[in-house]
């Protein structure tokens, strides 16, 4: 049985809520992150202006017109692609975390490390 790509985001969504509840604001960082890089990854690239007439004025210029002429289907992330996006909040996070340790901010890289740990918990054994 496979997983719906739509669950991964729903339990991000669902851990977001427990943690604002809870008040925990490293998960809530954490998760909005996570949340947030998954939207990020479902933009299309802006489309090349459409063919027709530009709206034009003193404040308003080379803008489309017409009803929908500014709307974009957004991309359909596929499971392995969601579960790419998580890890690579992991991967920064980690990353992160050792240049924090170099720095000799042990606290911060702890921090970034507790983080990736909760994320870690999203991804499939």
């Amino acid at each position: 049985m496979t997983t719906p790509p739509d669950h991964i985001r729903a339990r991000l969504r669902s851990g977001l809520t427990a943690a604002m509840k809870a008040r925990d604001k490293e998960a809530v960082a954490a998760l909005r992150t996570a949340l947030a890089a998954i939207d990020d990854a479902e933009a299309v690239p802006v489309p090349a202006p459409a063919a027709g007439p530009a709206a034009t004025g003193e404040y308003v210029a080379g803008t489309g017109v017409g009803l929908g002429s500014t709307e974009a289907a957004r991309r359909e992330l596929t499971l392995d692609d969601l579960h790419a996006v998580v890890r690579g909040q992991i991967d920064e996070r980690v990353a992160e975390a050792a240049t924090y340790d170099g720095l000799g901010r042990a606290d911060a890289a702890d921090r970034l490390r507790r983080e990736a740990a909760l994320l870690e918990t999203y991804l499939p054994g």
